[in-house]
């Protein structure tokens, strides 16, 4: 995939993987977005206990557009200045293109599949779940929702005056997050309602106890969560 302008910019083929639906017939997607320095197999597992719960909907795991700079076998979506020594202007310039990777390949997806836009979820960690909320909220149509762990929003004074659409979000972290601050999540969240969403569009979890990762109480979380914004099959 890739190969197109968007914005002005030439997107770049996001290489992905698929695992088909429990059930058969597909009727909804859900992209998991990965971290940084991580690849898109490093979510896939998510499929295995998601997918029994959502026996319709098939999942994709891309990889992210750039080689890591701090793990060579890894891949990230941009570069982070106090972790890898890049400029700031580097790392915004990166995100503005990932972003338009991403929704090329979120659109070519929905093609391919045959799915609408309230038919796709996007469920990221750490630097995916900052890609999400930077561009669902910007897409010409709402996808049916965001799930957002251990992440943070990207340029919130921005969003105000960029948002389209309000996808309802999921935000979980751990509150013993010592690589992405816990208080990153309540300052997204009220992003999110500044720029025009509601109580009931925007909710959090708390895993309790958990580190930077995904605890089983907040996939249960997203399960329910994924489950309540598809509706029956």
């Amino acid at each position: 995939r890739g190969g197109k302008t968007r914005g002005g910019l030439m997107t770049r083929t996001l290489h992905s993987k698929r695992r088909p639906p429990h059930g058969g017939q597909t009727d909804s997607v859900v992209i998991f977005l990965h971290g940084y320095g991580a690849d898109g197999a490093d979510l896939l597992g998510l499929a295995d206990v998601m997918g029994p719960h959502l026996p319709h909907t098939v999942f994709f795991a891309p990889n992210a557009p750039e080689q890591s700079h701090v793990n060579p076998m890894g891949r990230q979506w941009f570069p982070i200045p106090w972790i890898d020594g890049s400029s700031q202007h580097d790392a915004e310039t990166s995100v503005t293109r990932a972003a338009a990777d991403l929704n090329a390949y979120l659109d070519q997806t929905m093609a391919a599949e045959h799915v609408a836009p309230h038919r796709v979820a996007l469920v990221g960690f750490s630097q995916g779940t900052m890609m999400a909320l930077h561009v669902g909220p910007r897409r010409p149509q709402a996808i049916v929702g965001i799930v957002g762990f251990s992440g943070k929003l990207l340029l919130p004074d921005t969003l105000r005056n960029d948002v389209i659409v309000r996808p309802p979000v999921l935000l979980l972290h751990g509150n013993a997050d010592d690589v992405v601050p816990p208080t990153c999540l309540p300052e997204a969240a009220q992003a999110l309602k500044n720029a025009g969403g509601s109580e009931a569009q925007v909710r959090t979890h708390i895993m309790k106890g958990t580190a930077h990762g995904i605890a089983p109480d907040g996939i249960g979380a997203a399960v329910a969560f994924l489950k309540d914004r598809f509706g029956p099959s």
